[in-house]
C-alpha cells in the first residue's frame, strides 16, 4: 500500500532475520497496520538468516521481490538483515527514508554476548549506522510454553515504546547516539513491566561434535534461551566416515549467566527489557589502563632478530 501525499502518519520499516514469512514479523506488521498509526514498509530476507550477525553482501547484486502483506508495502530480499535495512533506507527501493526501523520480532531472546551474533539486532544497528532511529525486538520463545499468539502480545506490548520514539523523533528530541534492543519474557501476557537494562555477558558455550551426515545438522539457534536438554543427541561416529570429508555440528556445552542487573537477569524475572546499544565496543577502563602502561614498554624492547 503506497503512502499518499496527504498521509501524515510516520513511516516505519520492518525487517528481521527469521525471514519475511516468519510468525514474529507477520504478527508485528499486523499489529502496526491495525493500529492505523503508521505507514508500514517491509524489507526482510526471503529466507531464514538467523545468527548471521552484521554480515553484508558485497560482491554480488541482491534481488528484491514484491510480496503481498495486507496493509503494507513489502519486499522479500535475497540478502542479509543488514542488507535489507541498508536497501530499505537507501531511497532506491522505497521513495523516501522511513522515520524508524523495527527489526523483529525474533523467535528467541537476544541478550548479553548473543547480541553480537544476532541478525535481528544487526538489522537495527545498520539503521543506526545511517542515522535512522531503530529498535530490535526479540521474544523469549521456549518450546512447550510459547505459542504463535505470543508474538501478537509481544507486538502490542511494544506499541507504546514505538509510538513514544516516533513522537520524540517528530519533536526532534530523540537521542541519536544509540538504538534500543527490546526483549520480551516467555510469559509476555503477565510481564512485570518495562525495565531499562544494560547489556550483560551471558552466553552459551558452544562446542563441536562429529556427525556422519549433513542431515544431522539443523537450524543455527540465534536465541539466548536454548535448552540444553533439547539439543539433538548425535550417535557415535562410525568407521565408515571418510577421513577426507569430516562433518561437525555445534552443540551446547554450558552457559555463562549474569547475576547482576543486566538484560538477561531481568528478562528471566519476567520484565520487558529495554537496553540502549551503541555501535562501538569499547574495552573496560581497567584494560585501557593496563595497555596504556604496557604499550610503551613494548616499543622500548629491542626487536628479536629476523629468522
Amino acid at each position: 500500500m503506497e503512502k499518499n501525499s496527504s498521509d501524515e502518519r510516520p513511516t516505519v520499516m520492518v525487517t528481521n532475520d527469521d525471514g519475511i514469512d516468519a510468525a514474529g514479523l507477520q504478527a508485528l506488521v499486523r499489529v502496526l497496520v491495525s493500529s492505523q498509526l503508521f505507514h508500514v514498509l517491509v524489507c526482510a530476507p526471503d529466507s531464514e538468516k538467523s545468527a548471521v550477525s552484521h554480515s553484508i553482501t558485497w560482491r554480488h547484486p541482491i534481488s528484491a521481490t514484491r510480496v503481498h502483506i495486507d496493509g503494507a508495502t513489502a519486499f522479500a530480499v535475497s540478502g542479509t538483515p543488514a542488507d535489507c535495512t541498508s536497501l530499505g533506507i537507501s531511497e532506491s527501493l522505497f521513495p523516501s527514508v522511513p522515520d524508524m526501523v523495527i527489526s523483529g520480532i525474533n523467535m528467541g531472546s537476544n541478550c548479553g554476548y548473543h547480541i553480537v551474533y544476532s541478525g535481528t539486532v544487526a538489522g537495527a544497528r545498520e539503521a543506526f549506522f545511517n542515522g535512522v532511529p531503530s529498535v530490535s525486538i526479540s521474544y523469549n520463545w521456549v518450546g512447550g510454553k510459547s505459542n504463535v499468539h505470543d508474538f501478537t502480545l509481544a507486538a502490542v506490548a511494544c506499541l507504546p515504546i514505538i509510538s513514544a520514539i516516533l513522537a520524540e523523533i517528530k519533536n526532534q528530541t530523540y537521542p541519536r547516539k544509540c538504538f534500543l534492543n527490546i526483549d520480551l519474557p516467555t510469559d509476555v501476557a503477565n510481564h512485570k513491566g518495562y525495565k531499562l537494562t544494560r547489556q550483560g555477558e551471558s552466553i552459551f558455550r558452544m562446542g563441536w561434535k562429529r556427525v556422519t551426515s549433513s542431515s544431522q545438522g539443523g537450524k543455527v539457534l540465534s536465541t539466548m534461551e536454548m535448552e540444553t536438554d533439547s539439543v539433538e543427541k548425535i550417535e557415535n561416529i562410525t568407521s565408515t566416515t571418510s577421513q577426507e570429508h569430516l562433518l561437525f555440528k555445534r552443540e551446547v556445552k554450558g552457559a555463562q549467566v549474569d547475576h547482576d542487573d543486566t538484560d538477561q537477569r531481568f528478562l528471566q524475572e519476567g520484565y520487558i527489557t529495554v537496553t540502549p546499544i551503541g555501535a562501538l565496543s569499547r574495552a573496560e577502563i581497567d584494560s585501557q589502563v593496563y595497555f596504556k602502561d604496557w604499550l610503551p614498554t613494548v616499543v622500548e624492547r629491542p626487536s628479536p632478530s629476523a629468522l
